[in-house]
């Protein structure tokens, strides 16, 4: 296996993803970029509380055939295989993202496997399947998003790791090695790198909004005048957006 080399975003980059939540990137990609499917359906979050932001190291699996593969039952055959090279491949800042075909009875990798790239630095774990030993791997600090955990492994022989640091499919979404991954207790969502900056700019505007609107939902619950803003709500948000930056200044 030969992976495309890819380059990974700037670390300041993933820093400003940090600040948003994933519905609120999810709009900028469609209302701004026009990407209209920038969220894994399926994969969810099985470890609430953690967010995860980093970049795409992608692991893809197919389903076994025996005429072509004899099963990685043996340790020296796992260590062959796409899903060791994906692990080793793994740096600081990276998510691991599993094309598992949406599987529900092969545990993609184990709690073992995610010691290892939670300790070379990942930033979570992405699965479109399932992963086994889910109690232990719950408590290494690896934000997940997974489909589901299992006790059957990959060596089980129903899939097969077939390649890494390939363009894969999550959850219905088109994953390239070097995308942005953002996760949080909504979802998870792919940025492509070259749109990074206008989301980031779109989210920074929409969340100071919705911050004004949240307040104003809180203090008189009128819809009608604060969501979405009419022009009286929004002649009062462009008010208190002028104080706000001149507090700042």
């Amino acid at each position: 296996m030969a992976p495309a080399q890819f380059d990974r975003p700037d670390p300041d980059t993933l820093t400003a993803f940090q600040e948003f939540g994933t519905a609120t990137i999810s709009s900028a990609l469609r209302e701004v970029c026009g990407v209209l499917r920038a969220y894994a359906c399926g994969p969810v979050p099985f470890t609430m509380g953690r967010k995860t932001v980093g970049t795409a190291v992608t692991l893809s699996f197919m389903p076994k055939r025996e005429d072509i593969v004899e099963g990685h039952a043996e340790e020296s055959q796992e260590k062959r295989s796409a899903l060791w090279s994906a692990v080793i491949a793994i740096q600081d800042g990276d998510v691991l993202v599993v094309d598992a075909r949406g599987n529900m009875q092969t545990g993609c990798l184990g709690e073992m496997l995610m010691t290892a790239i939670h300790a070379k630095g990942a930033r979570g774990l992405v699965v479109d399947g399932c992963v086994r030993d889910l109690p232990l791997a719950r408590e290494i600090g690896l934000p997940l998003f997974l489909r589901g955990g299992t006790p059957h492994n990959a060596g089980h022989f129903e899939m097969h790791p077939w390649d890494y640091n390939v363009p894969v499919a999550c959850g219905g979404a088109l994953v390239f090695p070097g995308d942005i991954i953002v996760g949080d207790d909504d979802g998870v969502v792919v940025v492509p790198p070259k749109l990074a900056d206008q989301v980031i700019e779109y989210c920074g505007t929409r969340e100071g909004r919705e911050t004004f609107e949240r307040k104003k939902l809180e203090e008189t619950g009128d819809i009608e005048k604060y969501y979405p803003l009419n022009a009286e709500g929004q002649k009062e948000y462009e008010i208190w957006l002028r104080a706000q930056e001149n507090d700042d200044s």
